[in-house]
């Protein structure tokens, strides 16, 4: 398509939901460019793409967009995948099925994995340099993680993907996206107690989808947000020529929810 050198992706690498939508591109074979900053880190401009302060931003020469679920319904409808292979089930049932579990990772994981665990072991300590919450943390880990991995225990399937497709949907990518969050941030888990997740999990995370956003993940994980861009580029990331980075974090009214 005539536009197709022109997506640019606006937010970092870490973030499960801006992954979500790399994996949906790198399966629809669409390049792109990113700027990867943290929500934190934009600057006013930032705030008029994304009136929430929240990434990924997408923008083509068609269309800006602010919500990874709206990106990846757009991708699927605008550009055409090699041989045809949508994200969505093609049966109406299963669509509808894989909303549902793509709603279930992006509020309800969302919120346990990445603002209860993530947040206080990342992002607090080395954005706002926080002190971590200790009795949060154990009370994800402890209480509410395992209830999530007992739904996924009852609900993923032991061989393949999701619905039976010979290939991965919205569902299959959205549940992985934040267990690429916990892993990174090592936390711990009774993985005999739950094996059919956990093989699921890594059965999705060992496609090359993910596999190739691995090197520019550990970058960023390793690099302080000041220097990601620097640190990405040497790493051979795709970066814009411009950012609508700035030095400094800012907080905001959705500080603790910025990456939907």
């Amino acid at each position: 398509m005539s536009h197709i050198n022109k997506v640019r992706i606006i937010g970092s690498y870490l973030s499960p939901y801006v992954r979500k939508v790399l994996v949906c591109l790198a399966i629809k074979g669409i390049p792109y460019e990113i700027d990867p900053i943290v929500p934190f880190y934009g600057n006013e401009q930032f705030s008029k793409l994304s009136p929430l302060r929240r990434i990924p931003v997408f923008t083509d020469d068609k269309v800006t967009l602010c919500d990874s679920s709206v990106i990846c319904q757009y991708l699927d409808d605008c550009y055409p995948s090699p041989n045809f292979v949508s994200i969505y089930p093609n049966d109406i049932v299963n669509r509808a099925k894989a909303r549902w579990y793509e709603e279930y990772a992006d509020t309800y994981m969302g919120d346990i994995f990445i603002w209860q665990y993530y947040n206080e072991v990342v992002i607090n300590p080395f954005v706002w340099k926080k002190k971590s919450n200790q009795a949060l943390i154990d009370h994800s880990l402890n209480i509410e993680i395992p209830k999530v991995l007992q739904y996924l225990e009852e609900n993923v399937p032991k061989e393949g993907y999701m619905f039976g497709e010979d290939h991965v949907t919205i569902a299959d990518i959205s549940i992985t996206c934040f267990f690429r969050n916990l892993f990174l941030a090592k936390a711990k888990f009774d993985v005999e107690r739950y094996p059919i997740t956990f093989s699921y999990i890594n059965r999705i995370l060992s496609l090359s989808y993910f596999q190739s956003l691995n090197p520019f993940e550990k970058i960023s994980f390793a690099t302080p947000v000041s220097n990601h861009r620097e640190a990405l580029t040497k790493g051979n990331a795709p970066i814009s020529n411009d950012t609508f980075g700035i030095d400094k974090p800012t907080p905001g009214a959705f500080s603790n929810r910025t990456a939907l």
